[in-house]
């Protein structure tokens, strides 16, 4: 049984999943828009919008868990440089999630996933 169970396996063990999911992050910080599934997509949702906080919350503790999650420290750098000016006035959904097609393979619903407020610390 999978009883209070939040998190979603995308038919991958742990280490994969979580690497994954790293690179994951790292890309969406670097470009700012991926696309990606649907399922993916919404785990991806998640650890993102925990990097933004901690980059909002800007110490050195915060810095340390971003960079030890986040695989480029120039990603890293600007997450924190832009991080407090663009999302401040803001309390939480940073990233947002927009279903755009199905992909043509396997059927598998797509998603495009981007920050919210894209381009204004650009």
């Amino acid at each position: 049984m999978r009883h209070a169970k939040d998190n979603r396996r995308l038919s991958r063990t742990t280490s994969h999943r979580k690497a994954m999911l790293r690179n994951m992050v790292t890309s969406l910080f670097e470009h700012e828009k991926i696309e990606t599934t649907e399922a993916k997509a919404k785990e991806l949702k998640r650890e993102a919008e925990k990097m933004i906080t901690l980059a909002k919350r800007g110490d050195l503790h915060a810095r340390r868990q971003v960079e030890a999650y986040i695989r480029s420290h120039k990603v890293c750098s600007k997450l924190f440089e832009d991080g407090k000016s663009r999302y401040n006035g803001r309390q939480g959904g940073y990233v947002r999630v927009l279903p755009t097609r199905v992909r043509r393979g396997d059927a598998a619903s797509m998603a495009m996933v981007e920050l919210v407020d894209e381009g204004a610390a650009k």
